[in-house]
């Protein structure tokens, strides 16, 4: 059987992209602490379903969450269509554990993809977790007298769902399914009861959604089918999660990242990385030739924190003067060093100046016939010959608060 991949025009798109923004967001923001309450607090089931009936974000606005994406810069959106706790966040007919049957009773998923659809600049893409703590054919097998094949039934039947009912969309984006991760009594639930017939879900998903790539967050080597290694909470091939492959293979990357330090709203994370520290990691994804998956966590009532929404817009702002060297770019030919990384489009390059010794800043493998100018006014930029390479003469005057970039004519 050959194995279906995202299309040529889908690769391009997902790559020109260069940034999109994470929402996790579920009954689990109820209790305002983060993603994965339910396992780490042992919630049983039944009392976990108790939030469903307490769900009701009358503050939700999907045209306000799109336009804060677009005031970012991002290009993309990829929300959680059902997280590990098997909450639909979208109506769904293949369950009743669903956001149509809180006291909300709308359909954020759809209302966001109308939202985007408006704008027409913007895409939406659907995580989907592998992994599930409520539904009785995963977790509950003996006790329900379901087969796995019937949770494969519903997993498949929902993703099919995701890809037909909501127009073309950016990206399936798979969760839960993490081979080198042990198992012990504490989350042997975690376990599946079998394949999930990965060959049959992406040769859907290629069918239905041809543009769309799928990326599945195995922290392992890509499986056939798969169009995206990811990274998380990483650099591509730094691994200080601990737990990402460290290969980097032939395929787009994509970087993804929480704002603070947890997925889902946590009441009491006030660790908010810098406007600084968030440009850089962009910066640094785009240089590896990687997308930036940056997450924001939005509140029960459905606002995303204004400290959020502040630190993104301020990332927009930076691009709109310099996204000529993130969108559309590929991996930097010029050998990185810790305080300049680069990006390309075609044979124009542009160097990255994150941090400063002095005025002047080395960079390497580049022919002294160079010329450089400031990216975001085009004002020139002295270059001086160096041993294998250049330095430029950036004073405090020509340079950005985040990152000097400039734009190398070679």
């Amino acid at each position: 059987m050959t194995i279906k991949q995202a299309s040529p025009q889908g690769i391009t798109w997902f790559q020109d992209a260069r940034f999109g923004m994470f929402i996790h967001w579920g009954l689990y923001s109820i209790l305002a602490r983060q993603e994965w309450v339910m396992h780490i607090e042992r919630i049983p089931v039944p009392e976990y379903e108790k939030l469903m009936h307490r769900f009701n974000p009358t503050r939700f606005n999907a045209d306000e969450w799109v336009g804060i994406a677009a005031d970012a810069g991002q290009k993309y959106i990829v929300i959680t269509s059902r997280h590990h706790d098997g909450f639909s966040m979208y109506d769904t007919a293949l369950s009743d554990y669903k956001v149509t049957r809180t006291p909300f009773k709308r359909d954020p998923l759809a209302e966001l993809a109308d939202a985007c659809a408006r704008r027409g600049d913007i895409k939406l893409g659907f995580y989907v977790s592998l992994l599930d703590w409520h539904h009785p054919a995963y977790r509950f097998r003996e006790e329900s007298g379901l087969a796995w094949s019937d949770y494969l039934d519903f997993l498949h039947g929902q993703v099919r769902e995701l890809c037909t009912n909501f127009g073309p969309i950016a990206c399936i984006w798979l969760d839960g399914d993490w081979p080198r991760h042990s198992l012990d009594a504490h989350n042997a639930y975690f376990a599946p009861g079998g394949s999930f017939e990965y060959e049959k879900l992406y040769d859907m998903i290629h069918t239905l959604q041809p543009d769309a790539v799928i990326h599945n967050n195995r922290h392992a080597q890509p499986l056939p089918g798969e169009d995206v290694q990811g990274f998380e909470q990483d650099l591509p091939g730094e691994n200080t999660a601990g737990f990402n492959e460290t290969h980097i293979f032939d395929l787009p990357i994509e970087v993804c990242m929480t704002i603070n330090d947890h997925w889902g709203y946590c009441m009491d994370d006030d660790n908010h990385k810098s406007v600084h520290t968030l440009i850089h990691k962009l910066v640094r994804s785009a240089a590896c030739g990687g997308n930036y998956l940056l997450n924001v966590g939005p509140t029960a009532e459905g606002v995303i924190l204004p400290v959020q929404a502040k630190r993104l817009r301020a990332m927009g702002a930076w691009l709109a003067a310099n996204g000529e060297s993130i969108y559309a770019t590929r991996k930097g030919a010029i050998p990185a060093t810790p305080d300049v990384v680069s990006t390309r489009r075609g044979d124009t390059h542009y160097l990255h100046v994150l941090n400063y010794v002095s005025d002047e800043v080395y960079v390497p493998g580049v022919p002294h016939t160079a010329q450089a100018t400031l990216l975001r006014d085009g004002a020139p930029v002295r270059v001086k010959p160096a041993k294998d390479g250049i330095r430029l003469v950036l004073p405090e005057e020509a340079r950005d608060p985040f990152d000097t970039v400039v734009k190398l004519h070679m």
